[in-house]
C-alpha cells in the first residue's frame, strides 16, 4: 500500500510506517518509555529525510501522550505546578532549538547534526541501561547489601535562590532548577524528535528529588505541551511536519501500546531493562556506521 508523503517527497509503504509506528508502541508499552527516541532513527533506517523524521516524530509523541496523562491524572500522579514550570522551560528551549535547527539547517549540516546526536545519546543511555540491568541480574549481590536510597535532590540544587513549594512532588525547591531542565529538554526535542521522558524522568528522580508517584505522569504532561510547540515551531519555521507520516504512526503506536503493555505482564522487568538496553545499542551502533560510510550522492541541490 503505497503512500505519498507531501513533505518528505517521497512514496513509502503504509503498512511499513505503520509497523514502525507499532514497534515503538510495544516498546512504550514494555518499558514505560515514549518510544520516540527510538521512531526517529528507524524512520531514518528506512530513508525517510532526518528534518522531516525529526519534526514528524514530535507530533506522534504529542498524540500519544495524551492518554497517558489522563490516566496519571485520574489518580493524581501529576503535579501541575512542577510540570508548568517544565513547560515554561520546554517551550524556551524549543524556541532556541529552533535557532539552532535553522542555523544547521542553512549551512546544510542538520542530518549528520541530528545522527551525530543520536549516536552520542541512543550510545550513552544504551550503556547505563544495560549496566543497571546487568546488575539487577547479578545474584552475587545480597539482600543485605542493598538499601534504600533516600529521595533528595542534588546538592547544587539547594543552592539555588528564590524557593516555591511543589506540594505535589513534596519539594521545597527553586524553580529555576526545573526551569533548566526543561529548557534542555526542549531543545532536544526540537533537534530530535523525541519526548525526552527517558532523560527527564531520571533527572526528575535523582537531581531535583521528586516521588515517584508523580514522576511519570508530570513528565508526561510536560511532554505533552513540549512536543505542542515543538510541532508548531516546526510546522512554522522548518515547514518539516509530515502530517499524513505523523498519522501513520500514531496509528500504530496506539495499536502497539496496547499489545506492549499486555505482553509485559507475561515478562520479568530485569530481562525486559537488559533487551531495550541492547535495542538502544544496536540502534546507536548502526547510525555510527551510517556516520563512516561515504553516501551514494555526495552533493545534492536545493531548490530556494
Amino acid at each position: 500500500m503505497d503512500v505519498y508523503l507531501p513533505i518528505a517527497n517521497l512514496s513509502v509503504n503504509g503498512l511499513v510506517i505503520v509497523a514502525l509506528g507499532a514497534l515503538t508502541g510495544i516498546l512504550s508499552g514494555l518499558f514505560g518509555v515514549g518510544g520516540g527516541f527510538l521512531t526517529t532513527p528507524l524512520l531514518i533506517f528506512y530513508g525517510i529525510p532526518p528534518t522531516v523524521a525529526a519534526a514528524s516524530a514530535a507530533t506522534q509523541v504529542t498524540g500519544a501522550s495524551v492518554s497517558g496523562v489522563l490516566a496519571h491524572n485520574r489518580r493524581g500522579g501529576v503535579d501541575y505546578r512542577m510540570g508548568g514550570v517544565l513547560v515554561v522551560g520546554g517551550i524556551i528551549g524549543a524556541l532556541i532549538g529552533a535557532g539552532l535547527f535553522s542555523f544547521f539547517q542553512s549551512i546544510g549540516q542538520i542530518d549528520v547534526v541530528i545522527n551525530i546526536l543520536y549516536v552520542f545519546m541512543l550510545g550513552s543511555i544504551g550503556a547505563l541501561m544495560m549496566r543497571e540491568a546487568l546488575n539487577a541480574l547479578n545474584i552475587r549481590q545480597s539482600k543485605s547489601s542493598k538499601r534504600a536510597a533516600k529521595r533528595r535532590h542534588h546538592p547544587l540544587i539547594a543552592v539555588l535562590p528564590y524557593r516555591w513549594r511543589f506540594y505535589g512532588s513534596g519539594l521545597y525547591i527553586s524553580p529555576l532548577a526545573p526551569l533548566i531542565l526543561g529548557t534542555g529538554v526542549g531543545i532536544l526535542t526540537m533537534l530530535m524528535g523525541v519526548g525526552g521522558g527517558f532523560m527527564l524522568v531520571p533527572a526528575m528522580l535523582y537531581v531535583l528529588g521528586m516521588s515517584g508517584k508523580v514522576v511519570v505522569g508530570t513528565s508526561l504532561f510536560n511532554i505533552l505541551f513540549v512536543t505542542m510547540a515543538t510541532t508548531m515551531t516546526h510546522a512554522l519555521t522548518t515547514k518539516a511536519v509530515d502530517l499524513v507520516l505523523a498519522a501513520l504512526l500514531l496509528v500504530g503506536s496506539v495499536l502497539g501500546a496496547q499489545f506492549g503493555t499486555r505482553l509485559a505482564l507475561m515478562l520479568k522487568p530485569d530481562w525486559l531493562r537488559l533487551a531495550l538496553a541492547t535495542t538502544v545499542l544496536l540502534v546507536a551502533l548502526r547510525m555510527l556506521f551510517g556516520l563512516s560510510i561515504q553516501p551514494d550522492e555526495v552533493y545534492s541541490v536545493i531548490n530556494l
